[in-house]
């Protein structure tokens, strides 16, 4: 009676019977490198939704930079109308389908400009650098004040001294309080701020980027919120 050929396959030249150890090994060999790979795809494609993600927050003028699909835009526009849970999360994940639709040009580009949203561009870090530079100037220098109007001649200088005058006026107060406090045995915090601090610093770097008297802001609120920090 004949022996039943015994089922299998060669790999590399050698036969690897079916159910032997060798089979198992590379079964489980193959399978890992699927897992792996399937692993992979998912995590890049979950990078690529929450990017979208992200780009539904982009100020305008960086987007139009980005000449995105028109079905893109809309993706992301619609997103932005849903407030149902459910619908919004069905939607983003349309957006991310889109999103791998993308060349990884056009990916580096979306990072650049949701990177240059959060820190701000070289330009706009120069002008708030030295904006800061002529606000601190101008409080403590009176003289200040005249070398800057010969830089930018059409700034308000009723408004600008009004700002100077206040800013200062708020230091003295903060400076006596905590005077006040080390003489009790107490030290207060470093004093927040006042408005017209803020206020001086917007009105310079309005003239530095040319914006003055313009609907147009001076700089991304976040970026002056991090420059009222330091």
């Amino acid at each position: 009676m004949s022996r039943k050929p015994t089922k299998g396959y060669f790999v590399r030249g050698k036969f690897v019977a079916e159910g032997s150890e060798l089979d198992l090994e590379l079964k489980a060999e193959l399978k890992g490198t699927y897992d792996s790979t399937k692993t992979d795809l998912k995590r890049e494609s979950d990078a690529l939704q929450d990017l979208g993600k992200e780009l539904m927050t982009l100020r305008s003028d960086l987007f139009k930079r980005l000449q995105l699909s028109d079905q893109l835009i809309d993706a992301l526009a619609e997103a932005k109308r849903i407030t149902n849970f459910e619908g919004k999360r069905r939607q983003l994940q349309y957006v991310g389908k889109l999103m791998r639709k993308l060349t990884p040009e056009q990916v580096a580009a979306v990072k650049q400009a949701l990177d240059e949203q959060r820190n701000g561009s070289a330009s706009e870090k120069m002008s708030l650098q030295v904006a800061e530079q002529w606000r601190d100037r101008l409080i403590v220098e009176e003289a200040a004040l005249s070398i800057w109007l010969e830089h930018f001649p059409g700034t308000d200088v009723q408004q600008l001294r009004t700002l100077m005058r206040q800013v200062r006026k708020d230091d003295a107060t903060a400076i006596a309080k905590a005077k006040e406090a080390e003489a009790k045995g107490h030290i207060l915090p470093p004093a927040k701020k006042g408005k017209a601090y803020r206020e001086l610093f917007q009105l310079l770097l309005a003239h530095i980027n040319g914006t003055a008297g313009t609907a147009e802001p001076a700089v991304d609120d976040a970026l002056l919120d991090d420059e009222d920090e330091a």
